[in-house]
């Protein structure tokens, strides 16, 4: 396959919309059903990343098109997410707006580079505790970060967990008790309603609610403030070349975690609506990486596929792609039309939403599950959520990983299993067999031989190898790597230092290049020393000790 035909694939093509026409209504009602979810989270992550309400909306709206358009996943939501809102803050508190649209347009051109590269397979190596972790511990920052705008205070710390105890402390000496009212209300109002009547949009509902209540009683609560009814023009005046080495490492977390993000809710879509439109994950990264190229330039943060507006959008009928594109011209509708009532939103409202997004994002029953399949799993859960929330998002995950990993490798080297037996002999004269076994032995080999398993096996079974020759039975070695070779190499040396002949049988093909590049075989093969079946091999150790005449 060509470089141009591989970039053909990442493309949109005619069977991408061959079902529009056929599915306009319920694709027009579910992208309505998410657009009136997505309007208070857009709000909402605008305002907590401490850019602009409006940002958060602008970046609904032209990352939702442009990836429902150009994206992998046929239902797949993008837009402003809360992992990434995490990043932005100290970018904002160090580089001011000008560093976000700098940081996206790197975190763009990096996601542009992974598709064209093919990494999007590579991200379902990322395992589930790991995700699990991670999510919990976005969803335990997204709710600290929320703490001062509930209390209606504020602060200046620069990591959530002391900005939150500062905010709780100047609420203590100067209570704003209609802000925490607020915020209650409306996280108590989405938590109840969803479960009663999860069809119903119980987040635009309580936040309407609340500022009813603001309009009417005039209350002095913080707002989100005055909105554009339009998309501003395009500009490239915050590019600085100058920051283009600073930003590169959170542009390179926000690709990575855009590209986690956007391919599991991909995989989620994929399950909720199964058949034969599956997702394809460097399309994805492609379109994700081209949203956030754009976005900037109208003035909005860095994007990603929204897990939980995709599965809005899947369960309430989406067919087609144009599901999320509908999402996303109706808030551009709202935003010309409501842009001086959203105005009146108390930020204390948004804090709730959040705060009560945050909660539905922690799966109580997957957490009992992990805890009881293995404590090894929870064990990886756990660091990888103290780790986000204590240290930053992608040690998070790096620790979860490295942690994982570990686990993994330690639970591959435990599966090695090696097996001594006495050679199964045609003759069945007692005498003859019993003679046999006392001067040959069958090892064998079961399981992968690598770094982490086999020295300590082998080293261990010389010990009380009494015999004269044995017989190494590979045929159930499912990997060998260089270190598993030169373990064979150490343990043939120190069977010939004991005074004890080696046969080998069972080397398949895929690992007889490995042993002879490091000279396993060399030390084996002297004569006929090297079988297909362990049976041939003791047939022919027999035949030497019947020549030597010990037989």
């Amino acid at each position: 396959m060509t470089a141009r035909t591989r970039f053909r694939e990442l493309l949109p093509n005619r069977r991408d919309f061959a079902d529009v026409r056929s599915s306009t209504r319920p694709d027009l009602l579910a992208g309505l059903t998410v657009a009136i979810v997505a309007l208070p989270l857009a709000l909402g992550f605008g305002a907590a990343a401490g850019i602009d309400p409006a940002a958060g909306l602008v970046t609904a709206i032209i990352a939702g098109l442009l990836c429902a358009l150009m994206g992998g996943s046929r239902l797949q939501v993008s837009g402003p997410t809360g992992a990434i809102t995490v990043i932005l803050i100290p970018i904002v508190a160090v580089h001011g707006t000008g560093g976000v649209f700098m940081v996206g347009l790197l975190a763009g051109a990096f996601l542009v580079a992974m598709a064209l590269l093919r990494l999007g397979r590579f991200v379902r190596f990322v395992p589930a505790p790991v995700i699990e972790g991670f999510t919990i511990g976005i969803a335990l920052v997204i709710f600290l970060q929320q703490v001062p705008s509930a209390l209606g205070t504020s602060s200046d710390a620069h990591h959530v967990l002391p900005g939150a105890v500062e905010a709780l402390d100047r609420f203590v000496g100067r209570p704003a008790w209609i802000d925490l009212v607020m915020a209650i209300g409306v996280a108590t109002i989405m938590l109840v309603g969803g479960r009663w009547k999860p069809a119903i949009p119980f987040s635009l509902l309580a936040v309407a609610a609340a500022t009813v209540v603001e309009v009417l009683a005039g209350v002095d609560v913080a707002l989100i403030g005055e909105l554009p009814p339009t998309l501003p023009p395009p500009s490239v005046e915050f590019f600085d070349p100058g920051l283009v080495l600073a930003l590169a490492p959170p542009a390179l977390a926000i690709a990575m975690l855009v590209s986690l993000e956007s391919l599991l809710g991909a995989t989620v879509a994929d399950r909720l609506a199964p058949g034969a439109h599956r997702h394809h994950p460097n399309r994805e990264l492609l379109g994700q990486g081209l949203a956030n190229l754009v976005v900037p330039l109208f003035g909005g943060m860095p994007a990603s596929g929204a897990v939980t507006r995709t599965v809005v959008n899947a369960r309430s009928g989406a067919r087609t792609r144009m599901a999320a594109a509908w999402h996303a011209l109706l808030l551009a509708g709202f935003m010309l039309v409501a842009a001086p009532l959203v105005s009146q939103v108390p930020l204390a409202a948004l804090a709730g939403v959040l705060m009560a997004t945050t909660i539905k994002m922690v799966n109580l029953r997957t957490l009992k599950n992990f805890a009881r399949v293995a404590r090894s799993d929870g064990a990886v859960l756990l660091s990888t959520a103290v780790a986000t929330v204590a240290l930053d998002l992608i040690l998070g995950v790096l620790i979860g990983l490295a942690l994982a990993g570990i686990i993994a490798v330690a639970k591959l080297a435990a599966s090695l299993r090696l097996h001594v037996e006495a050679p199964r002999s045609n003759d069945h004269h007692d005498e003859r067999a019993g003679r046999l076994a006392e001067h040959i032995q069958v090892f064998h080999l079961h399981g992968p031989l690598f770094f982490a398993a086999g020295n300590e096996t082998l080293m261990r079974s010389c010990e009380g190898t009494t015999v004269s020759i044995v017989v190494l039975h590979l045929r159930n070695v499912t990997t060998i790597d260089a270190t598993g070779a030169l373990v064979l190499c150490d343990f043939v040396d120190e069977l010939r230092r004991r005074g004890i002949e080696v046969y080998m049988s069972g080397v398949r093909t895929d690992q007889h290049d490995t042993l002879t590049v490091l000279g396993v075989l060399d030390r084996v093969c002297t004569g006929d020393h090297l079988h297909g079946e362990a049976e041939e091999a003791v047939d022919a150790a027999r035949r030497q000790l019947r020549d030597a005449g010990v037989l």
